[in-house]
Parts: structure tokens; sequence; C-alpha cells
């Protein structure tokens, strides 16, 4: 493979490897302010408006920045009623040929993530809940989760076509 392709990938692979194992530590955060919640509800008669919200919001940015990461470890959900009876190298082929699949959908999902996060950034969107935080923060990151989840697909495509061709393509740290 042409030198240029072996360091994307390198780059795309260790960049999303460090959002990953970043983003795993947001769980914590997560759970730390349902925790705070429960408790102020219950033990001081005090419930919070915002902590579900903030939850839902931490766990849109946990699943959509860790999708990558995910993808790079191959720990999505595959359904696996032949493939795992293929050889390899039909293998990669069939997952180049989804992987396509796949950049044109996000692809799509980007361009209009772009266009949600500009409209929220240009007119101050806010939720429709009582306490009504603005959206483009929580816009921004889907945005970059997504690209994140783009930059992974065509290096994983990259990695399956080297495979078809007989050829190891693996991530790792840039030179």
């Amino acid at each position: 493979m042409p030198r240029i392709i072996t360091l994307y990938v390198r780059w795309v692979d260790a960049f999303n490897r460090v959002v990953g194992r970043i983003v795993m530590f947001l769980i914590f955060v997560m759970i730390g302010v349902l925790l705070y919640a429960s408790v102020a509800r219950t033990a001081f008669n005090s419930p919070l408006i915002w902590s579900i919200e903030v939850s839902q919001f931490m766990m849109a940015a946990y699943y959509l920045l860790g999708g990558a990461y995910a993808m790079q470890m191959d720990a999505h959900v595959r359904m696996d009623l032949f493939y795992s009876r293929w050889s390899d190298r039909t293998r990669a082929i069939v997952d180049a040929m989804t992987i396509l699949l796949l950049i044109v959908f996000l692809g799509t999902l980007l361009f209009g993530g772009i266009s949600s996060t500009e409209y929220a950034l240009r007119y101050g969107e806010t939720s429709y809940t009582s306490w009504a935080p603005p959206l483009a923060p929580i816009k921004i990151i889907m945005t970059f989760g997504v690209l994140l989840m783009l930059l992974q697909s065509i290096s994983t495509l990259f990695k399956d076509i080297a495979r078809a061709r007989g050829v190891a393509l693996e991530g790792g740290s840039p030179e």
C-alpha cells in the first residue's frame, strides 16, 4: 500500500484510540451525576431538573465519540450466519463492500450534523425542557463523533482492501 495510506491508517487509528480510551471514563461521570441526583431527590427531597438531560447528553457523547474506537477494536455486533465460514479474503471483500455503504451513510449523517450544528449556533437553539440547555455543544460533539466514525471507516476500508490483497496493514503509533 502507498505510504500515504499507511500513514493515514496509523494516524486515524492512533487518534481514535486515544479519544476512545478517554471517553471510556465518561461513564463514571454519568454514574456520578445520576447518583448525585438520586441522593438529592430521596435524601434531601430536592429533585434536580437538569440531571436526566445531562446524563442523556453524556451518554450520546459516550457512544458517538467511542463509536470509532469500537469499530477499530471490532467490538460492534455482527450477524455472522455465514461470515465465520468464509475465508479471510472473502470476509475482507464483503467488509470492504459494506463499509462503502457505511461511508455513504456517515457522509450523509455528517452533512446533516453540520447543518444542524450550524442552525443551533446561529439561532441559539435550546432544548424544549424546563431546564432548556443550549443544544450547540452536544450537536458539536455529535458531529465530531460522526466525523471520527467516517475517518475510521475509511481507515477500515483501506485495511480491508489490503487484507483482500493478502497484505497486512495495521494501524499503530504514527512515525
